[in-house]
Order: C-alpha cells, then structure tokens, then sequence
C-alpha cells in the first residue's frame, strides 16, 4: 500500500520519484546531527521502484556521471577494495576518507574539506596512488569493504564465501528461492572497514524472478539524498542487467529502499535547483551491453554503452567526509 514514506508507482520516471523523495526531506525531514558535523534534515525508511524496461534509471534532472558509476560497480564484481583501480581510470568518488585515513596515521593536521590545502594535499595523495605502488598498497587498501564481503566473505576455518558467484547459482538452478541475498554488513569487519573507508552504506540487496525477469531489491542503510543515491540506483540498476544476462534473463524492476535517509544542510540550495527542473525532465537512455559477456568478471567499461543520455548540467555540492 502506497503511504507518505513509499513510492509504489511502477512506471513512473526516475526524476519524478527523485524529485518526490528531495520534496519530502526538505517539507518533513527532522534535523540531526551527524557524524562528519555538517548536520542533516533525515527521515526513517522511504522506497523507490523503477521498472528498468522503461529505460535506464540515470537522472536527467542533472548529470550523473555514468563511466564512474560502471568503474565502481566492476571495481566490486572483482573484488579489489584499493584506490588505485579508481584513480587509474580518474574515478575519485572514494579518494577523501582514504586521504583523511592517511592524515590521521600520520598525526598530520586535517584541513577543511573545502580548503584550499585539503584540495591540494588530496591530489598529491591520489597521484602518489597512481605512480607509486608501495605508497598505493599501504594508503590505498580501504579494508575488507563491499567487493571483499561480496566475494570473499571471511568464513570459519579459514574459508571464504563468494556470494555473488554462489547468488548466480542459485538464480540459475533455483530462480524461485528466497535466499538469493548478498551482504556487506559483516559485523566483525565494521570497525576496520571504518578505518580508511566507511562501513557500508548500501549494505544488503536480493534478488528475484519472476515471467522470466530479474529484479532486485536493495536495503542502504544511510542515505546521502543529494550526491550518493543517484549514483546508487544507477549503479545497481547496472547489476540487474549484467546478472540478467549471465543468468539469461530479461531485466525486471530495481527498488530501492532507505533506512536514513538524509539531505545535508549544505545541500539544501543545491536541491531546490533541481527541484526547479522538475517541468524539465527529459526522456531516459537505454544501456547496451556485449551481448558476448556472460561472466561478470569479463565485463569491461567497454562492453557499455549510454545511448540517448541527454541530461541538464551537472550540480555541484560539497561531499561530507
């Protein structure tokens, strides 16, 4: 049943339910504190549902970087959790908490993130990750955070358990289970995540089939409105569709669905801009993969392809670290 803190309307444009979603924090959000100190407007539990037939859900209401969103997502289907793969290919959605990780180590002051001196000591840092592979080895591994849990989830005696490898088993051989899940929420591994990282925010998703279609539901524990859930639901709207197609199954629909769901007090001019496009909105892309690709560990940023992506221009906001 649809209520003031769901959006069950299947059919429905992204930016709409988007938009919807700024509308609600910004009317009704409680204001909070938080743990970097930039402070909050937040409510408890909202749900979005995109059916991914209608399109590929990337915003259009401004521009979301989509080459950064499939680096991401293959970064974690490999596995890897250092920085250098990221820095290689010039995606830089993870480099401030493993810099500030690195100042504090070693007792060196932490400048304000929108300095002058953070800006030029975080791309000293990240050009250090680039060229030297020692540097890149100590300072870049951001612990054991999603492509580790999703892959490699530490087991007694030793063991460790792929998830994802053993959720496309399951997809394929028993499509009608109820235990198609992977987690990143591994309660002895938070602290160390926290570390050089942040424990996760997208921490536990499932799947399901059903008229020869997969969908997928995710649970994302905090939720940064404004920078991270577009990125969000793009980046596991890209999963459905490469798992459909290892598995040999059409895409279904994606839902999304918040526990903390939070706008930043120094975000809050940046969404009523957006809010102001909401008579803009503009038609969605559709994805095209290699068709050829049927292990998610072969998929390159090559074998994607946005076709149709026409969005306004970007907006800029500060990232809370």
């Amino acid at each position: 049943m649809q209520n003031e803190y769901t959006d069950n309307m299947l059919g429905k444009h992204v930016d709409e339910s988007y938009l919807d979603l700024l509308e609600h924090l910004l009317q009704n959000g409680n204001v909070k504190t938080d743990r970097t100190g930039t402070g909050t407007k937040s409510v408890l539990g909202y749900q979005m549902r995109f059916n991914l037939q209608d399109g590929f859900p990337l915003l259009t209401t401004k521009k979301v970087p989509f080459k950064a969103i499939v680096h991401e997502l293959l970064w974690f289907l490999r596995g890897d959790t250092n920085l250098k793969y990221l820095a290689d290919n010039n995606v830089h959605i993870w480099d401030e908490w493993p810099y500030k990780a690195y100042l504090t180590r070693n007792n060196i002051p932490v400048p304000k993130s929108d300095s002058e001196e953070w800006s030029k000591g975080l791309a000293e840092f990240i050009e250090k990750i680039k060229t030297d592979e020692a540097f890149a080895k100590e300072y870049g591994n951001l612990g054991p955070i999603y492509g580790y849990q999703w892959r490699s989830w530490p087991a007694e005696g030793g063991r460790h358990i792929d998830q994802l490898a053993e959720v496309i088993e399951q997809i394929k051989k028993t499509p009608d289970s109820r235990r198609m899940i992977v987690s990143a929420w591994n309660v002895g591994d938070i602290a160390e995540m926290a570390k050089a990282g942040l424990p996760p925010c997208h921490c536990l998703f499932q799947f399901y089939v059903a008229d020869g279609k997969l969908s997928c539901q995710l649970y994302q524990r905090s939720c940064d409105t404004f920078l991270g859930v577009p990125f969000n639901i793009a980046s596991y709207a890209l999963l459905v569709h490469i798992i459909a197609q290892v598995c040999g199954l059409a895409v279904g629909e994606f839902v999304w669905t918040g526990g903390d769901v939070h706008l930043y007090l120094n975000h809050l001019e940046q969404a009523k801009t957006q809010l102001a496009r909401r008579n803009e909105i503009r038609p969605l892309p559709t994805l095209k993969m290699n068709p050829e690709k049927k292990n998610v560990e072969d998929f390159t940023i090559e074998d994607f392809e946005l076709i149709g992506y026409d969005p306004h221009p970007a907006i800029k906001a500060p990232i809370a670290v």
